[in-house]
């Protein structure tokens, strides 16, 4: 897999994303640039300024007409993907840390910091279509407030029903998604060690979270039961969930501040693969100079994209050995 490297930030990557057709790549960094790339060669389509601060997230909406930004300007930004135009700025106390689309694409979610006597909160703003996209409500139709632990990174369930959030404790809590109203939380991580991602599988009845207790778990989205367990050897800051094959993909690394040359050298800076049923690590690739802080898979899987603290985001199309491995079979031979 000899990836496409992406020059186009100039600080370290917060978060990538796909659009729903996979043929476009966004990507956010503390640089408060929007890029847009081509995967099929990694040409940059364009840029979208005008947020203030580090921007932490980004989002399409499914139809390509809308992206969603989410920044530390306090910030969320509706951009129109065709023309670059921002269309909608909705201000807020602290920064916005996470950003997403529902799965019709008619509500956009947005999780705002807890800082400065400030709450945490979770936000819901309804999402209107048509000719003129700056007709956007000013209200939010729905506002969580995170009370017993601020929440980190939140996303939308199956059919929308219910909205999940994950949490600086460690734990992940189901919102009502018409209501607001709590309807259970789960200690999914280690008591107070916060989740840096959050992504959901293709079909949204389950989800991966991603920690600093150098753990990953998939867990369900209808009783937030953990099914899978994933062990690295180093924290946490993303996950990702591949179609086609039972794979995941976790990135990670050490802080700065941590990071000697032996560490690095011990390869704490690569994308793990693990076999998402047998939670097994099948295989590990190189390339980034700092931690990995957000990976994205291709909606049809013949793709990942990673991005780091080095300023850089790689993408890999896969080779037909991935898609050839068989490791059910590899594995009951290895047991013989």
């Amino acid at each position: 897999m000899r990836p496409i490297l992406l020059q186009g930030h100039e600080r370290a990557l917060n978060q990538i994303r796909y659009n729903k057709d996979g043929d476009l790549l966004f990507s956010v960094s503390k640089d408060k640039v929007i890029c847009a790339w081509y995967t099929s060669n990694g040409e940059r389509l364009g840029t979208y300024s005008g947020h203030q601060g580090a921007i932490w997230s980004v989002d399409i909406s499914p139809n390509n007409q809308l992206l969603a930004s989410g920044a530390a300007d306090n910030a969320v930004k509706l951009w129109d993907v065709r023309t670059g135009e921002c269309v909608k700025t909705w201000e807020f106390p602290t920064a916005v840390k996470r950003v997403e689309f529902s799965e019709d694409g008619k509500q956009l979610l947005a999780v705002t910091e807890k800082r400065m006597g400030y709450l945490g909160t979770i936000v819901v703003y309804d999402i209107r279509y048509g000719d003129d996209l700056t007709d956007q409500a000013n209200e939010y139709s729905l506002r969580i407030t995170c009370e017993e632990s601020k929440a980190t990174v939140a996303g939308w369930s199956y059919l929308d029903k219910y909205i999940i959030s994950a949490h600086e404790d460690g734990s992940v809590t189901q919102w009502d998604a018409k209501t607001g109203e709590l309807l259970m939380s789960m200690e999914v991580h280690e008591f107070d060690t916060p989740i840096n991602d959050l992504q959901s599988s293709p079909d949204r009845t389950y989800f991966i979270t991603a920690g600093k207790d150098k753990t990953a778990k998939i867990v369900s989205a209808r009783d937030l039961s953990i099914l899978k367990n994933f062990v690295a050897d180093t924290p946490l800051n993303t996950a990702a969930i591949t179609p086609k094959k039972d794979f995941v993909i976790l990135g990670g690394g050490q802080a700065a501040m941590d990071v000697t040359t032996t560490s690095a050298r011990q390869g704490k800076f690569e994308a793990r693969f693990y076999h998402k049923i047998f939670e097994d690590e099948i295989g590990r690739v190189r390339g980034h100079f700092g931690p990995l802080n957000t990976v994205a898979v291709h909606p049809q899987g013949i793709s990942y994209a990673s991005g780091g603290e080095d300023g850089y985001v790689r993408l890999h199309a896969f080779d037909k050995s991935y898609f050839d491995f068989m490791y059910e079979v590899e594995r009951e031979q290895t047991r013989k």
